[in-house]
């Protein structure tokens, strides 16, 4: 709520969550409507969809944080892109929101055939085998419109994400490491084609196409080795992030500022990272 929003009171209860959202998707129409805000009314799919991968970096952010109250803010600009999304195809005569709700509802029993069927699933392996089982049944009815059975792991998404996609739909198959062990060689084996691709003197600073090629071997395998692991490599990544950033403002808390680092040498730098890791929370 914002100073222009009044609180609940006990004689003005809180609306239900059915007439919250119909009011937020009257406000999205009225926005992109006749009169409406300029902003809204020029956006297209193409122009807000690198909004929407923001929005949900930020959600991830705050979960991460435990920061709830921004969470409950950021699920609110979430929901605002499925409106948005939902509003211009309405306009354009593909689908409306309620038909959004209503394809989601119907999949969310479809393949919950345990709740709302008679089929048995005493644990979340069974749920998932079940789930994947349906998932498979119902692109069987599209498969004569695919080539390939990644067509609809979307390319756009995140580099990282798409690899485990691809690497967990291949293993469906069974086109994959056995263990997580082979996978360690495997790793192995792509530094040695990644060091052999490297610039071989100094004069030669730029490394080759190949390179770049092996680096995304490197990535790849260790996102499924991620997969084996049962780890989330992107939620692995943005941890050690945040662990770079607590000890690298460390270093700059003990040289002074950030720009008294670029007067160190490799040594002393090296000595100020291992105290900050000495020194910092793991």
């Amino acid at each position: 709520m914002d100073e222009h929003t009044p609180e609940p009171t006990l004689d003005q209860p809180a609306p239900s969550s059915t007439d919250a959202i119909a009011e937020a998707i009257s406000i999205m129409a009225r926005l992109r409507g006749p009169g409406g805000c300029p902003w809204d009314r020029e956006q297209t799919f193409d122009s807000i969809k690198r909004h929407t991968l923001e929005e949900t970096y930020e959600v991830f952010d705050a979960i991460e944080r435990r920061a709830w109250p921004d969470l409950k803010d950021e699920l609110g600009d979430l929901l605002l892109q499925v409106l948005f999304y939902a509003q211009m195809a309405s306009e354009a005569g593909y689908f409306t929101i309620a038909d959004v709700a209503a394809n989601l509802n119907a999949k969310l029993i479809r393949r919950h055939p345990h709740i709302f069927g008679d089929v048995q699933a005493d644990d979340s392996d069974a749920v998932l085998r079940n789930w994947e089982q349906i998932k498979r049944a119902e692109k069987a009815k599209s498969a004569s419109l695919q080539s390939s059975m990644m067509d609809d792991i979307p390319r756009a998404m995140p580099a990282m994400l798409e690899a485990g996609k691809l690497g967990s739909r291949a293993a469906k198959v069974g086109f994959d490491w056995p263990n997580a062990d082979g996978l360690f060689d495997k790793l192995q084996e792509e530094i040695a084609e990644l060091q052999a691709e490297l610039p071989s003197t100094v004069e030669q600073t730029t490394a080759s196409s190949a390179a770049e090629e092996e680096l995304g071997d490197l990535l790849f395998t260790a996102v499924n080795l991620a997969r084996h692991l049962k780890l989330d490599p992107e939620s692995a990544l943005r941890t050690c992030n945040a662990k770079f950033r607590r000890r690298f403002a460390a270093m700059e808390s003990v040289a002074g500022s950030a720009d008294a680092l670029t007067e160190l040498t490799s040594s002393q730098l090296e000595e100020l990272w291992s105290r900050a890791k000495n020194e910092s929370m793991p």
